[in-house]
């Protein structure tokens, strides 16, 4: 299939805000190159339909351009931007929240015969892969329904099944598929990670998380890796940091007071922490985050 028809949807039907009247589906539009922008990943489908996407997870920087996909089954701690984005070519890309309820449904009426299984106990939480045609056709008829409102509600729903479906069915098929499994080694790592982002303020025992998701510390310890790409404790860095560039966005003077709420005792280690991650001080990246326009575009995987 050409990308000519889903460039022009998501041309048409893009927002300042992301959101479609789809429920789940967000349309990215860049019209200019911006500095990284941090954000939670959620669990998502995006594809590119023109331009490049970087995103940087730890030390793993994952790129995917015109017809590629990203998965990403764990709600993970991302730095994103679209690096080849003008005016006369804008960046343009398509995501789609990924819901386990729904993927459990679908593979308890399929039946786990009909889904590839994988002999790996744990997959990273993101990938990247080429877009089938069966794919990219699905998503464009999903799109087609922003200019059919009457028809909207009835078949939006089926058709993000067949995406599923194709998700289940492809490349990146088991790491859907764990989405929807509750006894996945997956799900006890997200089950993790959403206790450290909750908690990513005080000082925690691996022990501690480990037994909390079921699993012995050194299974932990090796499928948190695996996953995140990164320890507990670097993840929960990320977290933090991240946290803080959020709060100092409308707080630039208090770069002490924001590193002691999101729990560093060190205004020294704040900084140099911030910095290593952020490539400037925090002062300096809280500025320029106010005065930049456009920074909220590059968060979507």
């Amino acid at each position: 299939m050409s990308l000519g028809e889903f460039c022009d949807l998501l041309e048409r039907h893009g927002r300042p805000d992301l959101t479609t009247a789809i429920d789940g589906v967000r349309i990215c539009k860049a019209d200019q190159t911006v500095s990284p922008g941090a954000s939670m990943s959620g669990t998502v489908l995006a594809l590119v339909a023109q331009g490049t996407k970087r995103l940087a997870l730890g030390d793993h920087v994952y790129e995917y351009g015109a017809g590629q996909y990203l998965i990403a089954s764990v709600d993970l701690p991302v730095t994103g931007q679209f690096i080849d984005a003008d005016p006369g070519r804008p960046a343009l890309g398509f995501a789609m929240t990924l819901e386990p309820a729904v993927i459990a449904e679908l593979l308890l009426q399929t039946g786990p015969e009909q889904v590839p299984q994988s002999r790996s106990s744990a997959r990273p939480g993101i990938a990247v892969s080429d877009a089938t045609e069966e794919l990219l056709d699905a998503i464009v008829r999903l799109l087609r329904l922003l200019d059919h409102p009457r028809d909207r509600d009835a078949l939006a729903p089926l058709i993000k099944r067949e995406i599923l479906w194709r998700l289940l069915t492809g490349e990146q098929g088991d790491a859907v598929r764990q989405l929807g499994l509750a006894d996945s080694s997956l799900h006890h790592i997200t089950r993790a990670v959403r206790w450290i982002r909750e908690n990513y303020a005080r000082q925690f025992r691996i022990e501690e998380v480990a037994q909390l998701s079921g699993m012995s510390v050194s299974a932990f310890h090796r499928n948190f890796q695996v996953v995140t790409g990164m320890t507990p404790i670097q993840f929960q860095k990320h977290i933090r940091l991240q946290t803080a560039r959020l709060i100092l966005a409308n707080r630039p003077s208090d770069v002490t007071g924001v590193g002691h709420a999101v729990g560093y005792d060190s205004p020294s280690q704040f900084s140099r922490e911030y910095r290593r991650l952020f490539g400037e001080p925090p002062s300096r990246d809280a500025v320029r985050m106010r005065d930049e326009a456009g920074v909220a575009v590059a968060a979507l995987p």
